[in-house]
């Protein structure tokens, strides 16, 4: 929230990493903590692809991954490249051609799981496509795919044997004299993926790519990965998410910016901060939350909305947001601008008249930023 003071308790300092570039996208070191998605379409399917693509792009993801599990998709990934917003990632399993294939059709990046891919023969030829191509490389380990020799040697996927096959990985890589990497080591399960991802961060200065993986539907696989993602980003380790939900990607891109926006670690759009309503709140405040939410979609400057059923509350609130609106009675509420009282307003008219002044002050914010760039 922009009017909120920088408080030493509230400082999160980030593990440092190396840094890499995915197409445009810079990853690891100082750069932004980058928010995925992944396409769910038929990849041959180039124009529902790309339409889900745009959608994420416009949710703000800054990357997005695309599977290519066959000749078909890697020849419709060229063209899905060519007109995609944001750098592609090509997902690749079991077959290494694919990878080579994902590389020549412009992939910014290359997803393999070392438990699928093969040999050491067969990664030296991906990390020849990848230099040749300019791409980089995502090690993706999954403890649902580790090498049979690691589940011999634990019995069981565990942070160890992830974390093992992770740094087996980045040797393979780094004996090719290649460096433009990041890692991963998902599991559906919040404390293995916790632990793995927290003794990896130790053991390497590879940029970390976090995810929960198949965290499930929309409010079950939200909460999942807020709780992961979240106690991983507290603690300053990860460079990019991807928030995995068995929901529409853009859904999942809103998620993720949710996860980074409560921990202060990006700031996009509108932050309403709201009541859960009571006996109490003069408007109906889920109803109001709710349209807002949706009209205010297209405002990309970050600003600070509270909207706060009653007095009780809503004029502390108001005081850290830059607009605000506290119910009170007769069939009106107070609209607060920078923490102070500006005017008091109708309910009938208040949701048309806090999308004006979002939408003014998001204006005033862009026209002074403009100014200071030209300076």
């Amino acid at each position: 929230m922009s009017l909120n003071p920088i408080r030493p308790w509230r400082n999160i300092e980030r593990r440092p990493s190396r840094q890499i570039r995915v197409g445009k996208v810079l990853v690891g070191g100082d750069a932004p903590i980058s928010v995925q998605t992944m396409t769910n379409t038929l990849t041959t399917d180039v124009k529902a692809t790309l339409d889900q693509v745009q959608r994420a792009a416009i949710a703000g993801a800054d990357i997005v991954r695309i599977s290519t599990p066959d000749v078909d998709s890697t020849r419709a990934l060229r063209e899905i490249v060519a007109e995609s917003p944001v750098p592609i990632v090509a997902d690749i399993h079991f077959h290494y051609k694919r990878a080579i294939e994902a590389a020549e059709a412009g992939a910014a990046c290359l997803r393999i799981n070392p438990g699928n891919i093969g040999d050491a023969k067969r990664v030296a030829e991906v990390v020849r496509a990848a230099k040749d191509h300019g791409c980089s490389i995502r090690i993706g380990v999954n403890a649902g795919s580790l090498e049979k020799h690691l589940l011999d040697k634990y019995g069981e996927p565990c942070p160890d044997a992830m974390v093992e096959s992770g740094l087996d990985h980045i040797k393979l890589l780094q004996d090719n004299d290649f460096h433009e990497f990041k890692i991963s080591v998902k599991a559906s399960d919040v404390f293995l993926a916790a632990a793995a991802y927290q003794q990896l961060a130790q053991a390497t200065d590879a940029p970390i790519h976090l995810g929960i993986t198949e965290a499930g539907g929309l409010i079950s696989g939200t909460v999942k990965s807020a709780i992961g993602l979240g106690s991983l980003l507290w603690f300053g380790i990860g460079d990019t998410i991807r928030v995995s939900l068995s929901a529409d990607p853009v859904e999942e891109v809103k998620v993720g910016f949710e996860i980074l926006k409560s921990l202060g670690l990006r700031t996009r759009g509108v932050q309403i901060i709201s009541c859960p309503s009571c006996a109490r709140q003069g408007f109906d405040v889920i109803k109001t939350v709710e349209a807002l939410e949706k009209r205010l979609e297209h405002i990309k400057t970050p600003m600070s909305l509270s909207i706060i059923g009653c007095v009780v509350n809503g004029p502390g609130e108001a005081l850290m947001t830059d607009i605000g609106f506290t119910g009170g009675g007769a069939g009106k509420g107070m609209v607060y601008m920078a923490g102070k009282q500006s005017h008091t307003m109708g309910n009938d008219r208040m949701i048309d008249h806090i999308v004006e002044l979002v939408e003014k002050k998001a204006a005033e914010i862009e026209a002074a930023e403009r100014a200071e760039a030209a300076e």
